[in-house]
């Protein structure tokens, strides 16, 4: 029996114990009153899920100077890690997807990409490094 039937059930069944009602009487409560417990779940459900579906802020305006903002629980961070997406049950790709960020976007704030980025630019890793010679080998 669903939930709905059964909770009509008692709150019939409560109201039979204090007054005298008919066959017919306690029929058509059960009945209404399982509409009624029935829609007013759906209404409760159909918001929440939308809700769900809402981000926490625009995602755009999420890669804040020093933070950025988790679209699913609204949460401020300066990375947003694989460890973090765990708890949302999704991986980096899902959530870029999902809320349409590139491919190769970071989840990063602006602060430290730009940290970052100098930081790769004085190591310069794209060019090549000269080998010194370690010493001469006499023969």
């Amino acid at each position: 029996m669903e939930d709905h039937v059964k909770q009509a059930l008692e709150i019939v069944k409560a109201q039979a114990s204090v007054r005298n009602m008919t066959e017919e009487e306690i029929n058509s409560m059960i009945k209404s009153l399982s509409e009624g417990i029935q829609k007013a779940s759906q209404e409760v459900a159909e918001p929440q899920a939308e809700q769900e579906q809402q981000p926490a802020t625009d995602p755009k305006k999420a890669i804040r100077e020093k933070s950025i903002l988790c679209l699913e629980c609204g949460k401020s961070f300066k990375v947003l890690t694989k460890k973090h997406f765990a708890k949302h049950d999704m991986t980096t790709e899902e959530y870029k997807e999902k809320w349409g960020y590139k491919k190769n976007q970071s989840l990063v704030c602006k602060s430290l990409a730009r940290e970052r980025k100098k930081k790769m630019q004085e190591m310069e890793l794209w060019k090549k490094r000269e080998m010194k010679p370690k010493g001469k080998i006499l023969g």
